[in-house]
């Protein structure tokens, strides 16, 4: 399948971003760059500020100081809906998921308004996620936590999003389900899609990214590409506990 979007374009700049809740000094002067169509892994200890740099990127903290540019655009004194359009849209899959009780599986999926031109549709998704399709007449309270998953991706798909950033997507799944969020990762890739990816499951994460980021007490301590992994694998585990 050939991209979509032409790849090598820088499409997000980060530049010494600090993040705040309350008092709370989360990020302290955070560095990240993201190319179109590149895949991009954030990976840390539990506090160290990953899911924070991705709240922090679509203003959803307290206060944030610095400089995120979308495309090339300033975004940083923007409010979060104005931030989801920039570009080629952006969205945003949290660890808890958000999916609506009360709706079906479709109800849900359809429920986001667009926030760019290039959504997929109904069809395209159930292509995708089959799961979805056999229950889309399922309430969400009786969605496994992995098609809760797979939902929670499939509607900001939906959405027209290009720029994807994903929190923890396969905590507590079953391998089953983790295979088929690797095989819709690296289909979104090909078609041209960029994604930042927080995740614990380094085994997931590493034949996925291009390139990744090591965070420690909200910076970056080190970055690295695919290439350099082999080698670097041993050190990596240690740094993260594995």
């Amino acid at each position: 399948m050939s991209a979509d979007f032409p790849a090598g374009a820088e499409l997000l700049r980060v530049r010494d971003l600090h993040a705040f809740y309350g008092e709370s000094h989360v990020l302290h002067g955070l560095d990240l760059d993201v190319s179109q169509g590149e895949v991009v892994t954030l990976l840390g200890r539990n506090g160290s500020g990953r899911t924070t740099t991705l709240k922090s990127i679509l203003g959803l903290v307290g206060r944030r100081t610095g400089s995120v540019r979308v495309n090339g655009r300033e975004t940083i004194g923007l409010p979060p809906h104005r931030i989801a359009r920039q570009g080629i849209g952006i969205g945003y899959c949290p660890e808890e998921r958000g999916i609506f009780a009360s709706l079906s599986t479709e109800e849900n999926l359809l429920l986001l308004p667009r926030i760019g031109a290039h959504g997929l549709s109904t069809d395209e998704i159930y292509r995708m996620f089959p799961n979805l399709q056999e229950r889309r007449k399922s309430q969400g309270t009786k969605l496994s936590g992995g098609e809760q998953q797979m939902l929670a991706l499939a509607r900001i798909l939906r959405a027209g999003a290009r720029l994807l950033l994903l929190d923890e997507i396969t905590e507590g799944l079953a391998p089953v389900i983790v295979q088929t969020l690797g095989r819709v990762v690296r289909e979104l890739k090909e078609r041209g899609y960029t994604l930042v990816l927080v995740e614990q499951n380094f085994r997931f994460a590493a034949p996925l990214a291009d390139r990744h980021y090591l965070l420690e007490h909200g910076r970056v301590v080190d970055t690295f590409g695919a290439a350099e992994l082999a080698h670097r694998i041993d050190s990596v585990q240690k740094f993260l506990g594995v």
